[in-house]
């Protein structure tokens, strides 16, 4: 589990950084309007791939614990 979660975490660090080398071409503004295009789609889909493995990280962070009388509590870590 350790090792699938390691995996993870390197795919969203590499996402991030090649949603940051994206960013830089086109804030360069030197890009072609179809490289430009194309760039854009591509930062796109690795900004929701970020967001979704961020939410997924927010769950795993919030710890649900069992009250005496059987109920149950979300806290947050």
């Amino acid at each position: 589990m350790a090792r699938k979660a390691r995996k993870k975490e390197v795919q969203f660090e590499e996402s991030l950084e090649r949603l940051e080398e994206i960013v830089d071409k086109l804030e360069g503004g030197e890009v072609p309007l179809s490289e430009a295009i194309t760039l854009y789609e591509e930062g796109i889909k690795l900004s929701r791939t970020c967001l979704k493995q961020l939410n997924e990280v927010e769950l795993k962070l919030k710890k649900i614990s069992a009250e005496l009388d059987g109920t149950f509590t979300v806290e947050d870590i």
